[in-house]
């Protein structure tokens, strides 16, 4: 029996593909007054050379995300537009592609920051949701920062703190995540609806 269908553009990049994906950009997929931004630190080189956020397989955002309730169906990265309708979106901290965000500078982190903010306040967003407690912290200089909502607002925008779903990350297994993304939900479900 074949297996589900391929989102259109599908594809698996070659070794050569990944190497070539360093330094390049993913598009935002972003639009005014969402209700959650979510905010990855940058792009890997998988994410990068595919062209789409989260894209390498073992990340949990997507499974997190419809298992949380943003999402009707479990969306793949190449389907990431579909995330609009719900009223979610996706950018990074930094839009350098790295092969791990261990390559970033304290400095490269703080100055994405920056521009983050600028970004927040121009689309008016109701929640910005973090997803990377120790690139949050360094790059808005939050050394205490702990998982969940924060204190601080970044322009009217309520900011989240979620852990990073990376595969890599090994604090935080699925059921955990789709718990802290569930209470994620659930608060912008109030926020909603005032």
């Amino acid at each position: 029996m074949p297996g589900p269908a391929r989102p259109p553009g599908y594809f698996v990049p070659t070794s050569k593909q990944l190497a070539a994906a360093r330094s390049k950009h993913v598009p935002d997929v972003i639009a005014p007054g969402l209700k959650v931004l979510f905010v990855g630190i940058n792009p890997g080189l998988y994410s990068a050379a595919i062209g789409h956020h989260f894209g390498r397989p073992g990340n949990r955002f997507w499974p997190a995300l419809h298992r949380a309730g943003f999402t009707e169906r479990r969306l793949s990265p190449f389907e990431e537009r579909e995330l609009l309708d719900s009223g979610g979106g996706i950018t990074n901290i930094v839009d350098r592609a790295t092969a791990s965000a261990d390559e970033l500078s304290v400095e490269e982190l703080r100055r994405g920051a920056r521009r983050l903010k600028r970004k927040i306040r121009r689309y008016r967003l109701r929640i910005v949701a973090f997803v990377g407690v120790s690139a949050y912290r360094t790059a808005f200089n939050r050394k205490q920062a702990k998982i969940g909502p924060q204190e601080e607002k970044i322009g009217d925008s309520a900011v989240w703190v979620l852990p990073n779903p990376s595969g890599l990350n090994a604090h935080y297994q699925l059921d955990e995540l789709v718990k802290l993304f569930s209470a994620l939900r659930h608060a912008q479900a109030l926020i909603a609806s005032r």
